[in-house]
C-alpha cells in the first residue's frame, strides 16, 4: 500500500509557505498528501504584507475527522505546522484515531523566529505546543522555537557546540524521539542543522548564502517529511532538505522583486532526482 501523509497547517493563499509549500513538495516526493487546513489567510503574516485576512477553521476539524473515521480513511504519517492553541487537543485526537500502525508524527513547532513569537501567538503557546511535541517521532524547531519550548532566553549567535548539544538533550527530554534543530551555525560562512536521537548528535552544513528569505523553514520541513516517508534516515532526510532549501534560494536570488518566498518550484526537479539516487 502506498503511504499517505496528512499535513495540518494553515493556507496562506499567497506567499509560498505552509500548505501551498507542503502539498506540492511532499507530492513531488511520491507521497500521497492529504491536508487539513488550520486556518486560511490571504497572505502570510511576515513584514511586507499588511491588512491580510484570517479565518480560523478550528470548528471544522472535528467534523472532518469524524467523516474520515466513517469513511475508513487513515494515515501513515502526520506533519504539523502553523496551528493554534485550541487546535492542539483536536490534532492529538486525529493522530490517535486515524493512524495506521507505526504512523510517523513529525511536528514543526511553528511559532517564532529571530527571537520573537509570530503575530497571533501569546506567551502561553510554547507550553501548549510542547504537548504536541511529546511523543512525536521528530520535532523540527529553529533556535528561537527551541528557546521558547524550553522557557530559556534566546541566544542568537556566539553559542558553542556544547550549548547546541545541551539544547538538543533538553528538547529530547520534552518527549520527542528525535530532534532536528535548524539554523545552527558555528562559522560565519556556514548554516545547517543538528540531529539528535537520544544517543548521538550529527550535523549537516551548507555554505551560507548572503540572503534571508521567507518560507525556508516550511520548505525544509516539507521536504524532510517527504524524504523520511520515502525511507531516508533522519540525518539523510535533514541533509537532503537542507540542500533543497539552498537550491530553492539559489533559484530566487536573481529576482529582487520576489521578496515574499522562495521559488521552490524551480528546484523540484533537483529534489526528485536526489530521491531517485
Amino acid at each position: 500500500m502506498d503511504k499517505r501523509l496528512l499535513t495540518i497547517q494553515d493556507i496562506s493563499c499567497v506567499g509560498q509557505c505552509s500548505l501551498t509549500v507542503a502539498l506540492p513538495i511532499i507530492s513531488a516526493c511520491g507521497i500521497e498528501t492529504a491536508v487539513l487546513p488550520s486556518s486560511v489567510l490571504s497572505t502570510h503574516t511576515a513584514a511586507g504584507f499588511s491588512g491580510y485576512t484570517f479565518r480560523d477553521l478550528t470548528s471544522d476539524m472535528d467534523a472532518i475527522m469524524n467523516h474520515w473515521k466513517k469513511a475508513g480513511i487513515n494515515f501513515d504519517a502526520f506533519y504539523t505546522g502553523y496551528v493554534s492553541e485550541a487546535q492542539i487537543p483536536i490534532i492529538l485526537r486525529i493522530m490517535n484515531e486515524t493512524a495506521r500502525e507505526g504512523a510517523l508524527r513529525i511536528v514543526d513547532p511553528v511559532m517564532a523566529d529571530n527571537g520573537k513569537l509570530y503575530a497571533g501567538f501569546n506567551e502561553s503557546f510554547p507550553s501548549k505546543i510542547a504537548e504536541l511535541c511529546k511523543g512525536a517521532d521528530v520535532i523540527l524547531p529553529n533556535l528561537t522555537e527551541a528557546a521558547f519550548l524550553l522557557g530559556e532566553p534566546y541566544v542568537g549567535s556566539g553559542y558553542t557546540k556544547e550549548y547546541i548539544e545541551t539544547t538538543l538533550k533538553k528538547l529530547h527530554d520534552l518527549g520527542a524521539k528525535n530532534v532536528v534543530l535548524t539554523g545552527v551555525s558555528f562559522k560565519d560562512n556556514e548554516l545547517g542543522c543538528a540531529c539528535y536521537n537520544g544517543k548521538e548528535t550529527t550535523y549537516y552544513f551548507n555554505e551560507r548564502l548572503n540572503a534571508s528569505m521567507h518560507g525556508t523553514g516550511d520548505v525544509f520541513a516539507s521536504s524532510f517529511a517527504g524524504a523520511l516517508c520515502r525511507g531516508k534516515s533522519i540525518p539523510e532526510a535533514a541533509g537532503l532538505a537542507a540542500d533543497f532549501v539552498v537550491e530553492s534560494m539559489k533559484a530566487t536570488l536573481d529576482d529582487k522583486d520576489h521578496w515574499y518566498g522562495v521559488k521552490f518550484e524551480k528546484a523540484l526537479p533537483y529534489l526528485i532526482k536526489r530521491l531517485a539516487d
